[in-house]
């Protein structure tokens, strides 16, 4: 068994929240397989059994309000007898722009409360993937921010990031993050994977035209040795002529 885990705050009241960005990713895995049996109540969550590719996969969605995620984790966690490598967390990130994202492996909190609270219950050494949220640009601003909706416009990055997240989830059960992490970098920033090669010159290529030799500055040309002018006659004609013959 395998377990992803998505995190947020349960109610509607904070479905649309920035926070909730977590419950939302897992919404469309959910929605995008077929495999997984609709959601119940377990493990103080909200949970659905199904696969991914070859794995055997639950995906959870804490409802102990996101400073207590931990609780829910660490109950199934103990379940299924589950490694910290076993678990992979959907999250926001405050230090990535919105439309961003990384996996991760370990580490620290950094402030995340949702974070905070596992790694209190099963240790530091699971896996995550950030989602980037963007910050607000002053920290007393961050609680209305996160706990505050995503804009209309901000479904133009989002609907992407989850179809992609939803398309290669099989990938991230699996525990390849790095596959993972290249297909959405190849969908969602194709500029980044694109080989910045030369323009391709016309004479490389089958039957193109000759390549003409490359023009030169004046100063070079000015730089270019003179022709040395050979003497006609005298003792010093005499001697190359020896030397090299009357040529």
């Amino acid at each position: 068994m395998k377990l992803i885990v998505g995190l947020g705050n349960p109610g509607a009241k904070y479905a649309g929240n920035r926070h909730n960005i977590g419950f939302m990713a897992l919404d469309e895995i959910h929605r995008s397989h077929s495999a997984f049996q609709p959601w119940r109540a377990r493990f103080q969550g909200q949970v659905s059994e199904g696969r991914l590719g070859t794995d055997k996969v639950l995906l959870l969605k804490p409802s102990t309000y996101m400073n207590e995620s931990g609780r829910s984790v660490g109950e199934a966690m103990r379940f299924y007898k589950l490694q910290p490598e076993d678990l992979a967390v959907l999250y926001d990130e405050l230090d990535l722009p919105p439309a961003k994202f990384r996996m991760k492996k370990g580490g620290g909190h950094g402030g995340h409360n949702g974070l905070r609270s596992i790694s209190a219950h099963i240790g530091p050494d699971y896996r995550r993937l950030r989602l980037g949220i963007g910050h607000p640009g002053d920290k007393k601003l961050v609680s209305n921010y996160v706990l505050g909706d995503f804009a209309k416009s901000d479904q133009d990055w989002l609907v992407p990031l989850f179809d992609e997240i939803a398309k290669h989830a099989d990938l991230l059960a699996a525990g390849q993050d790095s596959q993972f992490a290249n297909k959405l970098t190849l969908a969602l920033e194709p500029q980044k994977t694109q080989r910045k090669g030369k323009p391709e010159d016309a004479s490389e290529r089958p039957g193109g035209p000759a390549a003409k030799p490359k023009g030169q500055s004046h100063i070079r040309q000015a730089r270019q040795p003179k022709p040395m002018k050979m003497p006609k006659s005298g003792p010093m004609s005499d001697m190359l002529k020896k030397l090299f013959g009357n040529d």
